[in-house]
Protein backbone atom coordinates (compact mmCIF):
# COMPACT_ATOMS: atom_id res chain seq x y z
CA UNK A 1 0.00 0.00 0.00
CA UNK A 2 0.79 3.58 -0.65
CA UNK A 3 2.09 5.44 2.32
CA UNK A 4 -1.19 7.83 2.30
CA UNK A 5 -3.23 4.64 2.64
CA UNK A 6 -1.43 2.76 5.55
CA UNK A 7 -1.65 6.32 7.62
CA UNK A 8 -5.43 7.00 6.97
CA UNK A 9 -5.71 3.06 7.75
CA UNK A 10 -3.91 3.74 10.93
CA UNK A 11 -5.79 6.41 11.92
CA UNK A 12 -9.18 4.60 11.12
CA UNK A 13 -7.75 1.78 13.61
CA UNK A 14 -6.79 4.10 16.37
CA UNK A 15 -10.18 5.62 16.04
CA UNK A 16 -12.04 3.00 16.57
CA UNK A 17 -10.08 1.73 19.35
CA UNK A 18 -9.93 4.98 21.19
CA UNK A 19 -13.87 4.85 20.43
CA UNK A 20 -13.96 1.21 22.22
CA UNK A 21 -12.62 2.87 25.03
CA UNK A 22 -14.80 5.44 25.41
CA UNK A 23 -18.25 3.89 24.85
CA UNK A 24 -16.52 1.21 27.68
CA UNK A 25 -16.71 4.41 29.93
CA UNK A 26 -19.96 5.33 29.09
CA UNK A 27 -21.61 1.96 29.82
CA UNK A 28 -19.67 2.21 33.14
CA UNK A 29 -20.77 5.67 33.65
CA UNK A 30 -24.38 4.96 32.51
CA UNK A 31 -24.85 2.15 34.73
CA UNK A 32 -23.96 4.11 37.90
CA UNK A 33 -26.31 6.90 36.88
CA UNK A 34 -29.23 4.21 36.29
CA UNK A 35 -27.92 2.66 39.97
CA UNK A 36 -28.29 6.03 41.73
CA UNK A 37 -31.67 7.13 40.31
CA UNK A 38 -32.93 3.70 41.21
CA UNK A 39 -32.24 4.20 44.54
CA UNK A 40 -33.26 7.81 44.99
CA UNK A 41 -36.65 6.73 43.49
CA UNK A 42 -36.95 4.01 46.20
CA UNK A 43 -36.07 6.35 48.64
CA UNK A 44 -38.25 8.93 47.49
CA UNK A 45 -41.63 6.15 47.12
CA UNK A 46 -40.29 4.76 50.71
CA UNK A 47 -40.43 8.76 52.41
CA UNK A 48 -44.03 9.33 50.94
CA UNK A 49 -45.54 5.79 52.03
CA UNK A 50 -44.05 6.70 55.21
CA UNK A 51 -45.54 10.22 55.98
CA UNK A 52 -48.63 8.90 53.89
CA UNK A 53 -48.86 6.50 57.09
CA UNK A 54 -48.06 9.85 59.28
CA UNK A 55 -51.05 11.89 57.75
CA UNK A 56 -53.11 8.69 57.94
CA UNK A 57 -52.40 8.45 62.12
CA UNK A 58 -52.56 12.24 62.13
CA UNK A 59 -54.74 13.28 65.22
CA UNK A 60 -54.93 16.77 64.46
CA UNK A 61 -54.91 19.35 61.69
CA UNK A 62 -51.78 20.80 63.18
CA UNK A 63 -49.75 17.62 63.46
CA UNK A 64 -50.98 16.75 59.77
CA UNK A 65 -49.66 20.25 58.86
CA UNK A 66 -46.23 19.96 60.97
CA UNK A 67 -46.30 16.22 59.15
CA UNK A 68 -46.61 17.50 55.42
CA UNK A 69 -44.28 20.36 56.07
CA UNK A 70 -41.71 18.34 57.31
CA UNK A 71 -41.93 16.03 54.46
CA UNK A 72 -42.17 19.20 51.72
CA UNK A 73 -38.74 20.07 53.45
CA UNK A 74 -36.80 16.89 53.29
CA UNK A 75 -38.12 16.19 50.03
CA UNK A 76 -36.50 19.22 48.45
CA UNK A 77 -33.20 18.92 50.48
CA UNK A 78 -33.26 15.29 49.23
CA UNK A 79 -33.70 16.50 45.63
CA UNK A 80 -31.38 19.59 45.91
CA UNK A 81 -28.38 16.99 47.18
CA UNK A 82 -29.19 13.96 44.56
CA UNK A 83 -29.55 16.97 41.45
CA UNK A 84 -25.71 17.52 42.76
CA UNK A 85 -24.90 13.98 43.12
CA UNK A 86 -26.44 13.65 39.59
CA UNK A 87 -24.48 16.42 38.02
CA UNK A 88 -21.25 15.39 39.38
CA UNK A 89 -22.09 11.47 37.55
CA UNK A 90 -22.71 13.16 34.53
CA UNK A 91 -20.15 15.54 34.26
CA UNK A 92 -17.46 12.63 35.83
CA UNK A 93 -18.94 10.59 32.43
CA UNK A 94 -18.32 13.38 30.20
CA UNK A 95 -14.77 13.53 31.10
CA UNK A 96 -14.06 9.86 31.11
CA UNK A 97 -15.84 9.49 27.68
CA UNK A 98 -13.49 11.94 26.30
CA UNK A 99 -10.51 11.23 28.11
CA UNK A 100 -9.78 8.40 25.01
CA UNK A 101 -9.46 11.27 22.59
CA UNK A 102 -7.27 13.42 23.85
CA UNK A 103 -4.23 11.92 22.81
CA UNK A 104 -5.73 12.17 19.26
CA UNK A 105 -6.52 15.99 19.98
CA UNK A 106 -3.11 16.53 20.58
CA UNK A 107 -1.28 14.99 18.42
CA UNK A 108 0.61 16.65 15.64
CA UNK A 109 -1.01 16.57 12.25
Amino acid sequence: MTPMFDGANMFGKEFVDTSVKSFASLSQAAQAIVAETSDYTRRSYEAGAATLEQLAAARSLETAFEIQTDYARKAYEGFVAESAKLSSLYADMAKEAYKPFESMVAKPK
